[in-house]
Formats: C-alpha cells, structure tokens, sequence
C-alpha cells in the first residue's frame, strides 16, 4: 500500500501532523508513506524516519503534481484542506480524505463571538483523515527530529520573538519586563532569543534596552528551522507566543509558558502535549472583549490597541515561568 500525506505550510501545522504519519506507518507497516510540503519546510519533516520519501513543492505546481500520479498511491490523506492541496487530490485522482476544518465554527468564535468549536484539539480532528485506514491516535503526542543527538537541558530559558503575524507576538515592552524580572529572580539562568532574520533587529532592541548582558543572547536569524529546534531542545523553559515554534518545543517535550495574543485556544491548537499536560501553561487575557480577532494573525492590531497581549500582566508570564521551572526541578528529584 502507497499512502500520500498532504500539508504544504507552515511550520507549526506540519509538526501538528507528524502523529498521524506515525501513526500510519506504525499501525500499517507495510505501507509506503510519502508525504508533500513547501520546499521552505523541509527541514521540519527531513529526519523523521517515519516518512518514506519527501516530496517539496518549489514554483511548479504542474510538475510536481504530474510526478506524483506517477506514484499511482492507494490513498491520499489531505491534511491541509485547501484548494491547493484539493487540486493535487484532483490531479491524482485517488482515494483520499480531508479532515473538519470547522471554518464556519470558527468565523462564529472570530466575528461573533460565540463559540461552537468542540472541546478537540486539532491534532485529533486530523485523524478524521486517516479514518478509513483504520489509524487511531496511539496519544504519544508531536514528533520533532533533530539532525543530531540533542544536549541534556542547560540552565537556560528560551524566548521566541517571532512569529508569522506580529498579533501573535509580545510587544517589545513586555519582553523587556519578563527578561529583566527573570534574570533578577534566576541569576544562575541565561536567556536565548529566537525568531528568524526579520526578528534580529527586535532581538537587538531587547539586548540593547537590557545593558547588552552578557546572559541574554539574540540568535534571531542565524538558525535554521532544526537550528533553532536545537536550541529550544537545550532550554529549561520555553517562553512562546502561538507560533511554530510553540508546537516544536512541544514535540521536544519542553515545558511551556504559552502567551495568547489575538489568537484563543478554544481554536484547538494550543500545545499539544497528552502525556505531559502539566508541562505547559496558557497566559492570555481574558476581558478583551474583540479576541479573537482572527483565527491567524494581523500585521497590527486591527483597533490600534494590542490590548489582548498589553493587558496581560507581567507577573503572570514571570510566575508561569517559575512554577514551570520548579516543576521540573521536582519532576527531575
């Protein structure tokens, strides 16, 4: 049996997907299982050994669609559900399925305010794909490969500043707050920056406005994808908005202060973590009265105010980040 899996973008979402590519290829060992992305996320699915070959989508849409007929696969699971991936399935011309995007739901959370979406995280709603295969969620959580064997975790906390919609980001106020109270309260702990090229000028304003500390150290833009996967394997806490690299340190099994912007977990993808829940923790402000705004992200807050990440108190992230600590300091005892 030949099976095609179906995600091109983005970051978070494809890790969001490697339960089920293990869960395929371990419940159908026999199966041959490809799967399909954009060439810019290689890196997220490149070491994962449950995947049998790696197909990338570059500019041609047409090429690439007319090698994949030539596989003649058995079954096609979209896990994207868009029209891109809904024309590959034409071109294909096999048996495939998607899974409930619940798009209606969510314009109901987003525009109106009323929430109908399910109690489900999306991880799970991705299974509804792989149904027919007769593939069940085996509850083992995300999966994130590393090109190397990964450091133990050093005394260090990780902060991702980047993310693909600046409403999912913190505001460069409140990160320089969390920074200075948390190495005030850990004075043996260093700090990591993390986001890509665009976010190195914001990690040299945060330096800059903490005395350039030698403890604080920007990485923005000098890592690849599994680069900064490295880093974030290493890290003690992880302190992330609702980005990728949320869900990456979550495959990693790194405990997690969560930070909630324009976005809301009711979404259904907030850090996915079965075996340990007690690893992560949601901050998010819960009286704005306009989130969610979207179910992605703005460039700028649509009413100018940003009150959904500014009216979040400091103290909460800093709390967070030291219950975490502690728990681990526990767990590890």
């Amino acid at each position: 049996m030949k099976i095609l899996v179906i995600r091109f973008s983005s970051i978070g979402d494809i890790v969001l997907t490697t339960p089920v590519v293990r869960c395929i290829k371990k419940q159908l060992p026999e199966a041959e299982l490809h799967y399909v992305t954009k060439a810019a996320f290689e890196d997220v699915l490149k070491h994962n050994p449950y995947i049998d070959k790696l197909w990338l989508l570059k500019d041609n849409f047409a090429a690439l669609a007319k090698q994949l007929r030539q596989e003649h696969f058995d079954y096609v699971v979209d896990l994207h559900g868009t029209l891109r991936s809904w024309r590959l399935r034409l071109a294909l011309h096999r048996p495939a399925a998607t899974f409930p995007k619940l798009n209606l739901r969510k314009a109901l959370l987003v525009h109106f305010k009323l929430n109908l979406m399910p109690k489900v995280h999306i991880v799970d709603r991705y299974f509804c794909a792989a149904r027919k295969l007769k593939v069940k969620n085996d509850g083992q959580g995300l999966d994130f490969f590393l090109p190397n064997s990964p450091q133990s975790p050093a005394n260090t906390i990780a902060v991702v500043l980047g993310g693909k919609h600046a409403t999912k980001q913190m505001p460069v106020n409140k990160l320089v707050e969390v920074l200075s109270r948390l190495q005030n309260r850990l004075p043996e702990y260093n700090f990591l920056l993390l986001g890509g090229k665009e976010d190195r000028p914001l990690g040299e304003r945060i330096h800059e406005r903490l005395g350039h500390t030698q403890r604080v150290q920007n990485t923005c833009g000098e890592c690849s994808i599994a680069g900064s996967a490295s880093l974030l394997a290493t890290a003690s806490v992880v302190i992330t908005g609702d980005t990728g690299m949320m869900h990456i340190s979550a495959a990693l099994n790194r405990p997690i202060v969560s930070v909630w912007g324009n976005t809301v977990p009711d979404l259904g993808m907030y850090p996915y973590m079965p075996l340990h829940p007690e690893r992560f923790c949601i901050v998010e402000a819960q009286d704005v009265s306009c989130r969610p705004c979207s179910k992605l992200g703005y460039p700028q807050c649509p009413k100018e105010h940003f009150k959904c990440m500014n009216s979040i108190a400091t103290d909460r992230i800093v709390e967070a980040t030291l219950q975490l600590l502690s728990k681990n300091k526990n767990a590890a005892n």
